[in-house]
């Protein structure tokens, strides 16, 4: 359930109910594809650096160890350790990155494992059995994932399967989720609004899908190669036919000003695997931009990566030493700089809620806007 508690502009600062917890929004999920944040942080990591949301993947999962051996462990929450909420994508990004466009069909989508070739199907019943045996929290619809830029009449297409797709797994998920074995009987379901950069398909899809009344909606398809404000200007067009009364989910973004300008227009719930992945290459987050760690004016630096962070890595830690252990290729150099940027980032959300409590947010936007993308 979404409480909204107010609004600053079109800005929401809203609590998500879910069975694993309240998530305070707007909120960043953290992404764990396979269970584990890449860069050594385990669950009870994500407790030290303000996580409130872990979000796995679906078909990582389903190649390997196996949704089945999942449940055997007993679910995504007992298998890694944490017990805070957990969202699972459909797989339908990794899916279409690995199927011919002649494998799709309305039944589903045929595609080759990047594992060992093998070939498998997954449409919208087995993308739900496979996240009901996860267990996780929320799962998302399968939905079709159209290259950028797309055609007109492909587009639309797309948009009336993935339509067609959301209904049965609505249906399979509410079967799911009556059966006695199942690990978690109130896991929700959210939506994926598509249309490529086509505004009125957005908006009549957007306007299909709310009919359904899911637990959350979310808005797919973008930060895929399209500008940044081609990005915007679709959210612009979509919200005001989003649910009110239900979480905005932005997926696959961003960068911190992308989030910035994403609350500004009313999206409550981010997810992206930059901050992890950039870290792993030195590219830090600071409060005046971003560092490149790598850099050798940083070989004696015995400052903190930023002096206003009170993160663990920033408490102990100096831009030398980390510098030292990247070079040197030592897996700890890349554990201490993901600590780093997602704590950054859940910071920079507890931020956005403190200035949205207090009605500060458009203020704390134009500071930040023009300064967090800096690379310094």
């Amino acid at each position: 359930m979404y409480k909204l508690i107010k609004k600053e502009g079109n800005a929401r600062r809203g609590e998500f109910i879910t069975p694993h917890g309240t998530v305070q929004m707007p909120a960043f999920m953290n992404v764990a594809t396979c269970g584990a944040i890449k860069g050594g942080l385990s669950a009870y990591d994500l407790k030290n650096i303000k996580t409130q949301v872990m979000l796995s993947n679906t078909y990582h999962l389903h190649i390997r160890p196996g949704d089945e051996t999942v449940k055997k462990l007993g679910g995504l929450h007992k298998m890694t350790g944490w017990d805070g909420v957990i969202l699972t994508d459909s797989g339908g990004f990794q899916v279409f990155s690995l199927a011919k466009l002649n494998n799709i069909k309305e039944e589903g989508v045929i595609f080759n494992s990047h594992i060992d070739g093998r070939r498998i199907f997954m449409g919208p019943e087995e993308s739900m059995r496979i996240q009901s045996n996860l267990g996780s929290t929320i799962a998302m619809a399968f939905d079709e994932c159209v290259e950028n830029p797309a055609t007109y009449e492909y587009a639309k297409s797309s948009v009336k399967r993935t339509t067609n797709w959301l209904y049965r797994c609505k249906s399979e998920m509410d079967r799911l989720n009556s059966l006695e074995d199942t690990i978690n009987p109130k896991q929700m379901l959210f939506g994926i609004n598509q249309g490529a950069t086509f505004r009125d398909l957005r908006i009549d899809h957007m306007k299909t899908i709310s009919e359904l009344d899911l637990d959350g909606y979310a808005i797919g398809g973008l930060a895929v190669g399209e500008p940044a404000e081609v990005m915007y200007e679709i959210i612009e067009a979509v919200e005001p036919f989003a649910p009110k009364d239900k979480p905005r989910y932005l997926m696959g973004v961003g960068t911190p000003v992308n989030i910035l300008e994403a609350v500004y227009r009313g999206v409550d719930l981010f997810d992206c695997v930059m901050p992890s992945r950039n870290a792993r290459h030195g590219h830090l987050f600071t409060w005046n931009g971003i560092i490149n760690i790598n850099n050798a004016k940083y070989e004696l630096d015995d400052s903190p990566v930023d002096n206003t962070c009170d993160c663990p890595v920033c408490q102990r830690h100096t831009r030398a030493y980390i510098r030292h252990l990247l070079k040197a290729k030592e897996m700890l150099g890349m554990r201490l700089a993901v600590m780093h940027n997602l704590y950054f980032y859940n910071t920079l959300m507890e931020r956005i809620r403190y200035h949205l409590d207090n009605g500060t947010y458009r203020d704390f936007y134009a500071k930040y806007k023009d300064i967090l993308d800096i690379r310094i």
